[in-house]
């Protein structure tokens, strides 16, 4: 897929559109006591969307370097369906931090071989636009914003991730999460080389998630 290409501006004009409609649903569904209906079946949408190409990516097309769901976007989804279904803190923390800072950049710089119509083309922008829109209705919509001890937890959590993710990929010889060397066009680019830019960039994750908190909060005052 050409990056900003027809096939690209499309899904980000969808993208636009579905933060729009994040945020007023949200707001619609925030005196709810609990989990709404159309949190819940979002919820189911988000694994009905991504699973099935996953089982026939393991089961059919396996390829050590890309199948396994080690990504954060694998993880992303999990957090975001769980945050979907019950609204717990820590997943809903999860799907903020790691859907507008993480996920997010698949969408704006996509690491993506396949174009449309290629089913994975589709899995892809889906899995991507329902992670960022869910963490703009659970924490925008809604205002559920993230208390510092759920901050601390989903560093803590994160940084878990990256040290098992990156042991893998030095016994592997893969590269999930990027840890190891750059992907082909990304926002990485604007980082030094490795290691430098995995330092960076958890220099500025963790900076971001703070400032990100601190928004979170402010909006829920603001607004609640």
């Amino acid at each position: 897929m050409t990056p900003y290409g027809i096939t690209h501006l499309v899904p980000l004009a969808v993208f636009a559109v579905g933060l729009v409609v994040a945020v007023l649903r949200g707001r619609r569904d925030a005196s709810h006591d609990g989990p709404s209906r159309f949190s819940r079946t979002l919820a189911v949408l988000i694994p009905l969307a991504t699973v099935p190409l996953q089982l026939v990516d393991l089961l059919v097309n396996f390829d050590l370097d890309v199948t396994l769901p080690l990504h954060l976007c694998d993880l992303a989804w999990i957090a975001a369906t769980w945050a979907l279904w019950t609204h717990r803190p820590l997943a809903v923390t999860l799907t903020y931090f790691w859907g507008l800072t993480l996920t997010i950049q698949g969408v704006v710089t996509p690491s993506l071989n396949e174009d449309f119509p290629h089913p994975r083309y589709f899995a892809f922008w889906a899995l991507h636009l329902l992670i960022v829109w869910s963490a703009v209705y659970l924490v925008v919509g809604l205002r559920k914003a993230p208390r510092w001890r759920d901050y601390r937890a989903a560093v803590a959590v994160t940084l878990g991730w990256a040290v098992a993710t990156y042991a893998f990929n030095v016994v592997a010889d893969t590269n999930y999460g990027y840890l190891v060397r750059k992907p082909g066009t990304s926002i990485l680019d604007l980082l030094g080389p490795w290691p430098w830019y995995v330092l960076e960039e958890v220099g500025i994750v963790v900076v971001v998630w703070a400032l990100l908190t601190v928004a979170a909060q402010r909006w829920a005052r603001r607004t609640g």
